[in-house]
């Protein structure tokens, strides 16, 4: 969900956030974006989580350069600021594509890899993910003693040749996403550890097709991330803060 904040007179506590995602009783949503001006750069992103927790939303960040574009702040290049840092994007009529943050630092185990990308993932690679029961099998993991306090997201993915499938459990959102940018990115470098891969890496994940493109300068280094899909506009309306 994107709010234009622009004159910066928004600003929303966590009961207000949390009431605004509730799928039941507010708008619905795995997230809230304020766009908002910033001195040094296109815009500000900045995202909260439908818990009202803060991170950085890689697919949010694409559709945050789309509704900049669409109020005449932004052009088909330019860069924005969010939780992380400074972020660069590129687009045209099909794409939006974002430069993530270099990924210099993995952490393997006995099951799988943790990479941040932004936001923290917990990859595990599986061959029957469509059968997963992915939110108890992802709770295992994100609630266990090293992850219960700051949280983790959770991410089981399959290969294919040059391609890979991805579900993915968002801490803050505390469900199963149709599609997380931050996971997809880091999907694609688990993947690319794994085995001699050609960038760029096709993702499928359940909300649609995204591509990750990389440069891989040494084992568990990796530069020029970018995070490539589409963005579709689906609705606009008003909210009564008031009745929230």
């Amino acid at each position: 969900m994107m709010i234009d904040n622009l004159s910066g007179k928004i600003e929303l506590d966590v009961q207000q956030i949390v009431a605004i995602c509730d799928r039941k009783f507010g708008v619905g949503s795995d997230g809230i974006i304020l766009l908002e001006r910033a001195d040094d750069a296109d815009f500000r992103m900045n995202f909260f989580n439908p818990d009202g927790s803060q991170s950085f939303c890689g697919n949010g960040s694409r559709c945050a350069v789309r509704f900049a574009q669409s109020l005449g702040i932004s052009g088909e290049f330019g860069k924005f600021i969010a939780i992380d840092g400074l972020h660069y994007f590129e687009s045209d009529e099909i794409q939006v594509r974002i430069k993530m943050k270099d990924v210099n630092d993995t952490e393997e185990l006995a099951d799988g890899r943790i990479i941040n990308t932004g936001s923290p993932h917990y990859l595990v690679f599986s061959k029957d993910i469509e059968e997963l029961e992915l939110v108890h099998e992802a709770r295992k993991i994100r609630y266990s003693p090293r992850f219960t306090k700051d949280g983790i997201n959770v991410n089981f993915v399959k290969e294919g040749v040059g391609e890979i499938w991805i579900r993915t459990y968002e801490r803050g959102v505390e469900d199963e996403t149709l599609s997380c940018g931050t996971g997809v990115t880091a999907a694609a470098i688990a993947y690319a550890m794994r085995k001699p891969v050609d960038s760029p890496v096709k993702v499928h994940a359940q909300g649609g097709d995204l591509e990750v493109r990389f440069e891989e300068v040494a084992r568990g280094e990796y530069r020029n991330i970018w995070l490539c899909g589409p963005v579709k506009f689906v609705f606009e309306g008003k909210i009564e803060m008031d009745n929230i």
